[in-house]
């Protein structure tokens, strides 16, 4: 497949009601399944820290405990056993998850049993094991969306999931911080956490099979080596590849030190930053990307993605305006709103993206490379190359350039829209 292959005419999407689409039985269990995915990242990680600080526990060995959630960053080498080995029970993905979230839950429970301060090494290890097993509950459960999910259904998909990982972060995150001070204590509410596992394991009961189950891999040499050889295999895979790096990295250059732009250069308050960027830019987060969802059913996968991906760009130009206008907290609020609105709107069409790009027979393997990939631009580009940027132009053309760093990947985006009009029409 070339950009030089006849031009395929775009097959219409399907008209669905935003009600009926996010009611749907496949796509409504991924509210909860994206809870159960959120849940353990901040127990593991911010949560566990601020016990630990709480306790008095070194500074020292509490920036070891960054340490225990490298799982996440490396589930892409054991992805391939979940796609080979198939539980004897709920299929292929949903035998996987059940298996993980009662490990999480008990795991969780267990880590309320401890104390940083007494125990700080088994807790340590405990919370490694706990990070691994929610790292394989996020192999099985994008694999799953991915095989589960209709065409027209993958960007409320998207958004849902997105929507229950976000209200995760904020019940495993700051809930659990203020039951832990106010109300139970740090160890009962960890036993809490792990039981509300529990509660939302049962969507896993409840979601369906997908309807064309797929095939299972022969071997586990196939099931290491032909998720590579089959993608590579397709024509248009480096510029995809390439696609994914870069549709989102001017939104990442944007974000990467937008708080200490507020805080430092803006003048803005910690409260008031804090109540903006985590209350008003969560939700319109959400708002984004569950808005996102409903039209991707309507415009399909490549307008939805040069769309969002033009409104993403210039919504960067709210953090322009707040470096140059007046000391305004409603001026801060309408652009961060306006940015993390856009943004979501991005995040759901991006994530649909990389459900059709994943055969279904390897979709975890495939998956968890994608994913791996599309944060080499938050983490290997934004991240280390914004302060400099910032020094050499300072803010207010700073935030110029991130509109222009977006263009590269709308450009790609139009050279290969027939690769995705493809995509999108296969459902690959």
């Amino acid at each position: 497949m070339t950009a030089t292959s006849n031009p395929l005419p775009e097959a219409e999407p399907q008209t669905i009601p935003a009600s009926k689409l996010y009611t749907s039985r496949r796509v409504a269990p991924l509210l909860a399944l994206g809870f159960a995915s959120g849940l353990p990242l901040a127990l593991t990680g911010g949560t566990l820290q601020a016990w630990a600080t709480i306790e008095q526990v070194s500074l020292q060995e509490i920036g070891f405990l960054t340490l225990v959630g490298t799982a996440y960053t490396l589930k892409f080498l054991w992805a391939p056993l979940i796609d080979r080995y198939v539980p004897p029970f709920l299929g292929r993905r949903r035998g996987w998850m059940l298996v993980m979230q009662l490990l999480l839950a008990l795991g969780i429970m267990a880590m309320g049993l401890m104390s940083p301060g007494q125990s700080l090494l088994p807790l340590a290890l405990l919370a490694v094991a706990v990070a691994f097993c929610s790292a394989t509950q996020d192999i099985a459960f994008d694999a799953y969306r991915s095989d589960v999910l209709r065409k027209e259904e993958r960007g409320a998909g998207a958004a849902l999931s997105v929507l229950g990982y976000r209200l995760a972060m904020l019940t495993s995150g700051g809930l659990a911080l203020i039951l832990a001070d106010q109300w139970l204590g740090w160890g009962h509410t960890y036993i809490l956490m792990g039981a509300l596992m529990l509660v939302v394991a049962l969507a896993t009961l409840w979601a369906p099979e997908p309807e064309l189950p797929a095939q299972t891999p022969r071997s586990l040499s196939r099931a290491v080596f032909e998720p590579f050889k089959e993608f590579f295999g397709r024509p248009e895979a480096i510029t995809v590849l390439l696609l994914i790096v870069l549709y989102k990295l001017g939104d990442a250059f944007a974000g990467a030190l937008s708080t200490t732009f507020l805080l430092r250069a803006a003048g803005y308050t910690a409260t008031e930053v804090g109540t903006v960027n985590k209350l008003l830019g969560l939700t319109a987060t959400i708002v984004g990307a569950l808005t996102g969802g409903a039209l991707m059913a309507k415009l399909g996968l490549y307008r939805s993605l040069m769309l969002f991906g033009l409104l993403q760009a210039l919504s960067n130009l709210g953090f322009w305006v707040i470096s140059v206008g007046p000391h305004s907290v409603w001026l801060m609020a309408a652009g961060v709103g306006l940015e993390n609105l856009c943004g979501g709107m991005g995040t759901a069409a991006f994530v649909a993206l990389l459900m059709g790009l994943c055969n279904r027979e390897f979709s975890a393997t495939q998956f968890a490379l994608l994913s791996a990939l599309s944060a080499v631009g938050r983490t290997y580009l934004a991240g280390p190359f914004t302060p400099p940027l910032v020094e050499f132009a300072g803010w207010p053309s700073f935030f110029l350039m991130t509109v222009a760093i977006a263009l590269p990947g709308l450009l790609l985006l139009r050279w290969r829209r027939r690769d995705i009009e493809r995509i999108d029409a296969a459902g690959v």
